[in-house]
């Protein structure tokens, strides 16, 4: 399939008239073939107008239809085949089994929300019976359930080019609770976006979806993506990225004459707790663990394990010890864009050179253009505590070793954390029962809860929860990965005395979906 630059909108391909830009590999900082425009704000406008045209008719389609429609997004995007992933490793230098298996979450979601779909109970029917003898009053029939919020905005991430962008977690859970889409791409990785984009049209013409459904436009500049949020048609925004975007988009969207949800994932340092019991049992895995998940991806991924805490003790000295070797032994890789490559390196000098900080280890360095050292760092939590930007993301392959000389200073620590995406607990069943009071307050800062495990590596499935307090996201109740991702882009509605005829199938007393409803305080299948 060939690339060629132009913005979709209703599956027409449309060249803008405006100024272009180039995707450029970060291995080597070459220019890459095909030139991208800006999108117009008449492109844009016309892109939310069709997308509210095909709202009225897509959201009226059964679950049924939009799950085989997200199934057939699905396998456009791998007919695609090599062409996909080698325009994605040029734009983006992550290698190609990555990519295979980024593809590969990309598909597999798509298939989770539509079983979804089919299973039918994700509308969360509700129907309380009427008792028209009631004294004093009579009681209604009052049913309940899940309906779309109408056409959603998504901004495409930089780290994660198809599980997380154009086909990604966000256009998967919007189009399975029947909104239609908006989509901006990423600026690193234009093309890619692009044959996405062409998959998804060609999917939607074949399955007999309203043009509309689906668009996307490209662009750089700040005005593209405002140009979504701000337009009074567009009814909720999903984004993933950094804090300085999540925020400024969230505060657009909430000046608006009629404010919308904004479900930004913004980042996290995601602490990691070695307790004392662990840390003697498995001090060395421990290490090599951590070394290798802050190095996992050059380090670009929101669950980065930003922090590690220990109690100082020698085992703490020889973990760290052991840290060091793991991480000298590093190579790293190519990050994203020189953008972010120059934004890390200023950020871990920044934290080399803040006060009571020592670099204790260092990766080797690649020869890629966008190359970043591998580093820990280490302090005393005392002046953790007494240097609030110690605790800010630093987007990249490094770490902070935070060394608390006691129990009640490692819960000081957790107490004083913002909201994180993740917590990783290192203990043993005697810690966890001694420490249990640091898990009650992990609780209130993370939207997931580790054990024995590093935070990098997200399950796509029903239980995950990818989200966390603010300013992990702008809404801890949410989650950008697994099924109740869904439930983003929808709102309940209730039908009062409505006739049967009237009703959506999911609400009628005969159960023609045959979903699990819960029907006078008690969930059931039964017909009413």
């Amino acid at each position: 399939m060939q690339i060629t630059g132009d913005q979709i909108i209703a599956n027409n391909f449309l060249k803008s008239e405006n100024s272009s830009f180039q995707a450029k590999n970060p291995a080597n900082g070459e220019k890459l073939p095909t030139e991208f425009f800006e999108a117009t704000a008449e492109e844009i406008d016309q892109a939310v107008k069709v997308a509210e045209e095909a709202f009225v008719v897509y959201r009226k389609k059964s679950d049924q239809e939009r799950a085989d429609f997200l199934d057939r997004i699905g396998e456009e995007i791998m007919n695609l085949g090599d062409t996909l992933l080698e325009r994605c490793h040029q734009e983006t230098g992550l290698p190609m089994g990555r990519l295979q298996g980024e593809r590969g979450r990309t598909v597999n979601q798509l298939k989770l929300f539509a079983e979804l779909l089919r299973d039918g109970t994700w509308v969360d029917a509700r129907i309380d019976t009427a008792i028209p003898d009631r004294q004093p009053i009579p009681k209604p029939d009052i049913r309940q359930m899940q309906i779309a919020l109408g056409p959603v905005g998504v901004f495409g991430a930089s780290n994660f080019p198809l599980a997380f962008s154009v086909a990604g977690g966000d256009t998967a859970s919007a189009l399975a609770a029947g909104c239609t889409i908006v989509v901006k791409g990423h600026p690193a990785h234009p093309g890619t976006s692009e044959l996405v984009g062409r998959a998804i049209a060609t999917a939607v013409e074949a399955s007999g979806m309203p043009a509309g459904t689906f668009s996307l436009v490209q662009g750089q500049s700040v005005e593209v993506g405002m140009g979504i949020v701000q337009h009074p048609l567009i009814k909720a925004i999903g984004f993933t990225g950094s804090f300085r975007g999540g925020k400024a988009i969230f505060d657009t969207a909430n000046q608006r004459d009629e404010p919308i949800p904004v479900y930004a994932e913004m980042g996290s340092i995601n602490p990691v707790f070695v307790l004392p019991e662990a840390l003697k049992q498995q001090r060395d895995k421990i290490a090599e663990g951590w070394v290798g998940s802050l190095t996992l991806g050059v380090g670009q991924f929101c669950t980065n394990p930003g922090v590690l805490v220990t109690q100082q003790s020698d085992e703490s000295a020889q973990f760290l010890e052991r840290a060091k070797q793991a991480l000298s032994a590093v190579t790293t890789d190519a990050m994203l864009t020189d953008r972010i490559s120059e934004v890390y390196q200023k950020s871990a000098e920044q934290m080399g050179q803040a006060a009571n900080v020592a670099t204790v280890a260092k990766s080797q360095s690649s020869e890629a253009a966008t190359s970043a050292d591998g580093i820990i760092f280490s302090t005393s939590a005392q002046n953790f505590l007494a240097q609030p930007d110690l605790s800010e993301e630093v987007f990249g392959p490094s770490s902070l070793h935070v060394a608390a000389q006691s129990k009640d200073e490692m819960l000081e620590v957790a107490k004083n954390l913002e909201g994180h995406l993740t917590a990783t607990l290192h203990a043993t069943e005697n810690d966890l029962t001694e420490y249990a009071d640091l898990i009650a307050i992990l609780e209130r800062k993370v939207g997931r809860l580790l054990v024995n495990g590093f935070p990098t590596g997200v399950e796509v499935c029903h239980a995950m929860v990818h989200g966390g307090p603010y300013p992990a996201t702008t809404d801890s109740r949410s989650t950008s990965v697994g099924t109740l991702a869904i439930k983003r882009f929808t709102r309940p509605i209730s039908y009062q005395n409505f006739p049967q005829r009237g009703l959506p199938d999911a609400l009628k007393s005969e159960n023609p979906l045959s979903i699990f409803r819960l029907v006078n305080g008690k969930l059931t299948q039964d017909q009413v």
